[in-house]
């Protein structure tokens, strides 16, 4: 007894097997249902087996008393009336059903039960339920065999494939256009052999076989004028246009909200133009939507509402009367459209706004970088104001801040005015020679050496953005020089045609990591190397000159910085 519960368990939790048990009640239904005592109880078994089976509901789902009162209404009526009839509408609908999961069956075991009962219920209804609507029992004696003895073979095997090795149960989905198309060409088989019988009064089998044969070929020419050629689209272009032009051209709105793209600055300026355009459409009656807590309207409201959602937009459409299916996913579409569009357009703000930002950041980290290096020059000075001189000594610092406090000056007047007026800014051209001359002056204080060739170039320069980056260079080599004792700070102007000044020292290498990001992105140390630079580099690039780090090993650092553009 257990074990046949067991049995019982498990063909009800297996709905292959569940499928094979209906179509064996619908066999013998077919075979026995004349005898009136019989029918009702034949029928019932099958109907039963048909709900446990279904794919429509699955069997955990709850039953309303409505749900209730339609299958046991169905059952009274059907059982009352149960006619050949009825019996090849409802075999059509149960290989419309089974043939159409055919197509959504993903392995070929999965398909194989499918398949045998589509061929036993096709082959009972051409077979037997046909004839017996055209009253041409006798023309297919033979066939009374092949019903009552072979076919029954084929959900009886069913029950055997289904037993061992089958995959874990899947929710049933069903595609409805392969159902209903498998349903209507069963419709026409059934009533075009009737109405060929009545009409002719032929045989059966060549009835039949006018029959099939006429689909068969209709079927074909469909098939080919689908997709003709690769020159020509046929039926699928007609189609395809079809569902995307319901209520306008695809291609028409397309443009419209392109334009609108490219016209409009700001995404909800283009949100509301987009929806101006999809509510001046002849079946919108009025528009409603939602984005960044915001509720806009535009036309009247209606009975007939679709609500539509895509990530922060939530659209709601009154329409003028009720969607249908194809015209549902049409405005779902054209909503998806917009919304793509309308979230490219906050893209859009987004990086303007950043590029903004990113803008007022360089500059006013340039300027930063500028005020930094005059600071660290009067740093300097007041350092030597303030160490014991003797008179010699005051007379050489005199003379130093008499000529360093202008150049300062200078340098600071041409920063607030760059802070000022970014736009503005100018090129300083100055003489290599007369730079490299003033140059040494300035740092003459400082211990470092200077190395120049006896022909300097004669080239123009940018002497404020060199003055910003060689002080920012020395100023780095200076700071590890009080970390670092016996460090020697050089500075070689090149024999080059273009500019090209070298800044080295004989202090321990950068560690690598750091050099790597050097010039790339602002790099934290603890002698301050790698912001300061990162500016540097970005002056230098604008103004035509190259920043690199050409030596990197412990006892020689070696900076370089180039024209990497005649400057004349």
């Amino acid at each position: 007894m257990p074990s046949f519960l067991k049995f019982c368990s498990q063909i009800v939790n297996d709905s292959d097997r569940l499928m094979a048990i209906m179509i064996l009640s619908l066999h013998g239904l077919l075979i026995w249902g004349d005898a009136s005592h019989l029918q009702h109880a034949l029928f019932l078994c099958h109907y039963g087996c048909f709900l446990l089976w279904q794919p429509l509901l699955r069997q955990s789902y709850k039953l309303t008393w409505k749900a209730i009162v339609i299958i046991v209404a169905g059952a009274v009526l059907v059982m009352n009336f149960v006619t050949w009839w009825s019996i090849a509408f409802w075999m059509a609908g149960l290989f419309a059903l089974i043939g159409g999961r055919i197509f959504s069956s993903e392995s070929d075991r999965s398909r194989l039960p499918y398949i045998l009962s589509a061929i036993y219920l096709l082959a009972t209804l051409l077979l037997w339920v046909v004839p017996k609507l055209l009253k041409a029992t006798a023309d297919l004696a033979a066939a009374e065999f092949i019903i009552l003895y072979l076919l029954p073979i084929l959900p009886v095997a069913i029950l055997f494939l289904t037993a061992k090795n089958k995959p874990d149960p899947q929710t049933p989905n069903i595609d409805f256009f392969y159902t209903l198309l498998i349903f209507l060409l069963t419709l026409i088989v059934i009533l075009g052999s009737f109405a060929i019988g009545i009409i002719w009064q032929v045989h059966y089998i060549k009835l039949l076989i006018v029959a099939v044969l006429g689909l068969a070929a209709t079927l074909v020419l469909l098939s080919w004028l689908w997709n003709p050629s690769s020159s020509f689209s046929g039926l699928e272009l007609l189609m395809s246009r079809y569902l995307l032009s319901l209520g306008l051209p695809f291609e028409q709105w397309i443009k419209k909200i392109a334009a609108h793209a490219d016209y409009e600055s700001s995404a909800d300026r283009f949100l509301r133009a987009a929806m101006n355009e999809l509510a001046q459409l002849n079946w919108v009656s009025g528009l409603s939507w939602n984005i960044a807590s915001a509720k806009h309207q535009i036309g009247d409201s209606t009975r007939f509402i679709s609500t539509f959602n895509f990530e922060e937009l939530h659209l709601t459409v009154y329409s003028r009367w009720q969607f249908s299916p194809a015209m549902y996913l049409h405005v779902q579409l054209l909503t998806q459209i917009v919304g793509e569009f309308y979230d490219a357009k906050r893209r859009e703000e987004t990086i303007s706004q950043n590029t903004y930002t990113q803008t007022l950041y360089e500059t006013g980290s340039r300027l930063t970088h500028d005020i930094k290096n005059i600071l660290q020059s009067l740093g300097t000075l007041c350092a030597a104001a303030e160490q014991p001189k003797n008179q010699e000594d005051d007379s050489r610092l005199v003379e130093l801040i008499r000529k360093q406090l202008p150049r300062l000056n200078q340098r600071l007047a041409h920063t607030l005015t760059k802070l000022e007026r970014p736009s503005t800014e100018k090129k300083q051209e100055a003489k290599t020679a007369t730079w490299w001359k003033n140059f040494k002056k300035t740092n003459a204080h400082q211990q470092i050496l200077f190395d120049a060739p006896s022909q300097l170039p004669k080239t123009n320069i940018d002497a404020e953005v060199l003055d910003s980056v060689v002080d920012n260079l020395l100023q780095n080599a200076l700071e590890k020089a009080k970390l670092e004792s016996n460090t020697l700070i050089r500075v070689t102007l090149l024999e080059s045609q273009n500019f090209s000044l070298e800044v080295s020292d004989t202090g321990s290498a950068i560690p690598a990591d750091i050099a790597e990001r050097l010039f790339k992105s602002h790099v934290s140390s603890k002698n301050g190397l790698g912001v300061g630079l990162y500016h540097a580099a970005q002056q230098a690039s604008q103004a035509g000159y190259l920043l690199s780090l050409v030596e990197n090993r412990d006892g020689a650092v070696r900076f370089r910085i180039e024209a990497i553009e005649s400057n004349t």
